[in-house]
């Protein structure tokens, strides 16, 4: 069954949403998990504390964060195994609806690139 990567896209400032989108949160990976769905998931720390290396004209810099250039950060991630990308985006959905109605968060599903047999 192919696996798809979830890259969840967050605005760092939103609040903590308190204790009833946990437990929405701990329902859904639950059920996630019991289907073998889910392999892995994980959230981020935040941009303060990471550093960006690019690369350009034959150049590499490193950047720390935060990053305030951008309002929009990879926040977590999860790594799922479906029968197709329908079955993917069902999940996808169902986790970004738990989040409060305030919040935007963005997921963008995209499927692993996998040899034939892996």
């Amino acid at each position: 069954m192919p696996r798809f990567m979830s890259l969840i896209r967050i605005d760092e400032q939103n609040q903590n949403p308190g204790p009833e989108f946990e437990k929405r949160m701990g329902a859904l990976f639950e059920e996630i998990t019991k289907a073998g769905v889910m392999l892995e998931t994980a959230g981020l720390t935040p941009t303060s504390q990471g550093t960006r290396v690019t690369w350009s004209g034959g150049r590499l810099s490193c950047t720390d964060g935060p990053f305030t250039e951008t309002k929009e950060v990879i926040g977590g991630y999860a790594i799922l195994q479906v029968k197709d990308k329908a079955e993917a985006l069902e999940w996808t959905k169902r986790f970004l609806q738990i989040h409060p109605e305030s919040w935007t968060v963005t997921s963008e599903v995209r499927q692993i690139d996998e040899a034939p047999g892996a």
